[in-house]
């Protein structure tokens, strides 16, 4: 490590205030920024800790949608009972995010802001036609998110809550990359009123939507329909962990067995 100032507000004006300040970072929960810090690959001058902000924290019901503060962690959204019973997809999503540890300390909102073209969070936040709330704006989840590590939030705009629409079915699968548990592919689907979604994260640059699965799905709701559609390994990235044509092959599975799980 390095020296830099660290302040934790206790509002979120103040905070608002402080992140806008030039060579800032904000501390979300830190799983990926203070590993960042160790590697000597983010160097701020100045940390701010949302750590302190009470009104960041929570989940509640909103009619038809779970409103989940941008502070709440991994741990509260996959036991919480108005999750589970509301989309449980969403809970089993966070349950299932890195370890124990991980799970007790990062947040959704420090997750998507980050935007890690592995993470689980984007994939369930894009599925399932989630609405990101920011210090300035509302922004759907498909405009949210722009490229790998990249979002649509300006310098110093904070995320305060993520609005999730009902499903009537969801689920999400991953094929864990063994040592550090992110997705080598995860796929979350999800049957709404308009349509169905589906989102792969894992696969490329950033976390997307595959329109092929999403048109077959529509038209019939099966694991047969999603095994008829080929996935262009073209799109997807290959690495040393997994090559394209591999990813592409996860793609088709995890699709047809997200949607098994969602209609059981």
């Amino acid at each position: 490590m390095y020296a830099f100032t660290f302040d934790r507000p206790a509002s979120l004006a103040d905070a608002t205030k402080a992140a806008a300040a030039g060579g800032t970072k904000v501390l979300a929960g830190g799983q990926t920024l203070l590993a960042s810090m160790k590697l000597r690959l983010a160097n701020p001058e100045k940390l701010v800790d949302l750590g302190g902000i009470a009104e960041l924290s929570g989940i509640r019901r909103d009619g038809n949608a779970i409103v989940i503060g941008a502070m709440t962690r991994h741990a509260d959204v996959a036991t919480n009972a108005d999750v589970k019973a509301a989309i449980p997809a969403l809970a089993d999503l966070a349950g299932n995010i890195g370890d124990r540890q991980v799970r007790a300390m990062g947040t959704i909102g420090g997750s998507l802001a980050n935007n890690d073209p592995a993470a689980c969070y984007p994939a369930g936040a894009l599925a399932l036609n989630a609405t990101i709330i920011t210090t300035q704006r509302k922004i759907s989840a498909d405009d949210f998110f722009t490229g790998m590590f990249a979002t649509a939030l300006n310098d110093g705009e904070l995320i305060t809550a993520v609005s999730f629409p009902l499903a009537k079915r969801a689920a999400y699968i991953k094929f864990k990359q063994p040592a550090s548990r992110f997705a080598l592919v995860g796929v979350c689907v999800a049957q709404t009123d308009s349509g169905v979604r589906v989102a792969v994260t894992g696969g490329g640059n950033g976390v997307f939507r595959h329109t092929g699965l999403e048109q077959a799905l529509a038209k019939n709701f099966t694991p047969q329909a999603a095994a008829a559609v080929k996935i262009d390994a073209g799109n997807l990235s290959g690495d040393l962990h997994a090559s394209a044509a591999y990813r592409a092959n996860l793609v088709s599975v995890l699709t047809q067995r997200a949607v098994a799980k969602a209609l059981g």
